[in-house]
């Protein structure tokens, strides 16, 4: 596979006529210099372009996030700033080469660059959030590489990662052990992944297999429990699997707000019971893990 002939072809994407609007909207953007922090809300300050709120509008939906650019606070439906921070204490990035697979809009990256990386590339094949993600690197102006690659094409990528964090995309995949390959792949000799995926409480080594949607999500094809997603893991060649953490989606973390459009959390559950989705599956719980690629 040649990843820059993909390459060429895939920011042609970029003029499609739903996306065109919005790139147009970003070129509008008068330019400057800003000064960025790095909290919870990835925040820019000092004299605002006029019309920041109207571009960031024009993008949405919010889905991670927040953002804080001058007067103008982007409330994404996801609190992404609570998964990072649960995930805070077990990662150290610097000098290291890291991806974000399925990165959105970026939002985790941006956080990344406190720890001062060697290199930051994010993947996502949605023109959207490349836009998003344009849109804040206007201002924060980095070096984080945004390719609108997927996993399937780390293996054949031009570099291998020190570290790559995949969070919240394996159940959207019908085939969790090859991309889970795929991760191993796109790792140099004893990188480590850091991953989470929705689990399901249990000690056999199974999974649920939703009949149509989960949570009104009707990519989701396997949600296991830990012991089967430690096989997948060790199938895919990982020589080490470590829980890092647990935690059951809430409210506080996904929720609707005036960025986005349509439902969240709050339409997915039962309305009876908090505990079931809409389907009578067991609500959202997220399972994180770190995959260590041993030297060969």
């Amino acid at each position: 596979m040649n990843i820059k002939e993909l390459r060429q072809e895939r920011l042609k994407w970029m003029e499609w006529k739903n996306i065109a609007p919005l790139r147009e909207a970003l070129s509008s953007l008068e330019d400057g210099s800003w000064s960025v922090e790095l909290g919870d809300a990835v925040t820019v300050s000092g004299n605002a372009p006029k019309n920041v709120e109207e571009v960031a509008r024009v993008m949405m939906p919010w889905r991670k996030g927040p953002f804080k650019l001058f007067d103008v606070y982007i409330d994404s439906e996801w609190r992404s700033n609570i998964k990072y921070n649960l995930l805070r204490k077990h990662f150290n990035l610097k000098d290291r080469r890291v991806a974000d697979i399925g990165c959105n809009n970026g939002y985790y990256l941006f956080r990344m660059q406190e720890d001062k990386p060697k290199s930051l590339v994010g993947f996502d094949p949605s023109p959207l959030y490349k836009t998003q993600f344009d849109f804040i690197n206007h201002f924060v102006k980095s070096s984080i590489v945004y390719e609108l690659l997927g996993v399937e094409h780390l293996e054949f990528y031009e570099e291998k990662f020190d570290t790559i964090f995949c969070l919240g995309v394996l159940y959207h995949r019908s085939d969790p052990v090859g991309m889970l390959k795929s991760l191993y792949k796109g790792l140099d000799k004893e990188g480590e992944v850091i991953l989470d995926t929705f689990y399901i409480e249990g000690d056999d080594e199974m999974c649920l297999c939703p009949e149509s949607s989960y949570s009104k999500i009707p990519n989701i094809y396997f949600v296991p429990t830990i012991k089967a997603l430690k096989n997948w893991c060790l199938r895919a060649g990982f020589d080490s699997f470590e829980v890092l953490e647990s935690s059951k989606t809430e409210s506080s973390e996904q929720r609707k707000t005036s960025w986005i459009e349509g439902q969240s959390l709050e339409d997915f559950l039962d309305p009876n019971d908090s505990s079931k989705t809409v389907e009578g599956y067991p609500a959202p719980a997220r399972v994180y893990v770190k995959l260590i690629k041993e030297k060969r």
